[in-house]
């Protein structure tokens, strides 16, 4: 895997970041962080007892693949929510496409990522750069195409769009069935958190630490994006001998496997989903959680896509193979169950 395959939008912190060291790009701001204690506590009531969740993480300003998730939502019955956890935008540096797309999410239910919550900032220091926090392994040149990338999109966005995406949470509860679930853009502790990376989650010792932030949710699943790649890692049962699953959809508006142009949502729901877009998927407490494909024109994409950043651009350089091939990762390596 190149480093490229990581996506600015959606880089979380080391694990040793120090925000009084901090350089844009890589630090984590305080005011990022939360308790895992934060999920302790019930589902307000619009996301409780719930038939059918998505979460769309990682959207990067993709306008054709939020039309096909809005279809794809409308299609659904029952007690349904939809939640945007985080970098909506990113490639969408026109100012008429900016606002659609963000007028289209906010139709719905959405979280801050570290890409909304720097363009809601007003200062104009740039200390966080973008605020993806990239980990030690990201090379300099991408994290600075990054921080370009960013400055680019704040122009785009108007006072009115900046006070929208500050009022928006880092963090929600639901329950689809007996799930409980933490919604989250990064992971359980910060907004910009590399801990649900697929990377970090082959340790087993980095599992025994994101166990302890299980026991201290009460959760059964976290759903988050940010870190590019998807990942659905079953950790060993905690008490009660519960299941603690962390699901990481990894983009929406990118490709997540190598020969497939398809982004991914995050499904949960108490029916199974029965169209060919199922890309993988497990069972947990009967409720269904699968990575459903977002299929759309790839060549009116990557033509918009290159109108926006032409080749020599940051975006270009740092995004279009992933977007003409797929990054080398492969649908057998996105599931994973720990054994006790």
């Amino acid at each position: 895997m190149t480093q490229e395959v990581l996506l600015p939008a959606a880089k979380a912190a080391s694990p040793t970041s120090d925000p009084l060291n901090a350089v844009a790009g890589r630090s984590c701001p305080l005011h990022y962080r939360y308790a895992p204690s934060v999920f302790a506590s019930e589902a307000p009531e619009r996301f409780s007892g719930l038939d059918v969740l998505y979460v769309v993480g990682g959207l990067y300003g993709n306008e054709a693949a939020l039309k096909r998730v809005v279809e794809l939502f409308e299609r659904e019955c029952g007690r349904s929510r939809m939640v945007f956890n985080g970098d909506f935008h990113w490639f969408d540096a026109d100012p008429a496409m900016f606002a659609r797309i963000q007028q289209t999410v906010l139709r719905f239910d959405a979280l801050r990522g570290n890409v909304e919550t720097e363009l809601a900032d007003e200062s104009s220091d740039d200390d966080a750069g973008c605020g993806c926090a990239y980990p030690d392994w990201v090379g300099d040149q991408v994290v600075e195409r990054s921080n370009r990338i960013h400055k680019t999109l704040r122009r785009c966005v108007t006072p009115e769009q900046q006070r929208e995406l500050r009022a928006l949470p880092m963090w929600l509860r639901a329950d689809v069935g007996p799930l409980r679930l933490g919604l989250v853009h990064g992971d359980a502790q910060s907004l910009a958190g590399w801990g649900f990376a697929q990377e970090h989650l082959r340790d087993a010792r980095h599992r025994e630490q994101v166990g302890r932030w299980f026991d201290e949710a009460g959760v059964h699943a976290f759903a988050s994006t940010h870190t590019c790649l998807p990942v659905f890692q079953r950790l060993a049962s905690g008490p009660q001998a519960q299941a603690r699953w962390v699901f990481n959809n990894g983009a929406t508006g990118m490709p997540n496997f190598q020969g497939d142009a398809a982004g991914l949502i995050t499904r949960i729901a108490r029916t199974p989903f029965t169209g060919a877009e199922r890309r993988f998927g497990v069972v947990e407490r009967g409720v269904h959680v699968d990575a459903i494909a977002i299929e759309t024109d790839t060549t009116a994409w990557q033509t918009q896509f290159q109108q926006l950043w032409p080749e020599g651009s940051d975006a270009h350089a740092s995004y279009f193979n992933r977007i003409q091939h797929g990054p080398a990762y492969q649908p057998q390596d996105a599931v994973r169950q720990e054994e006790n």
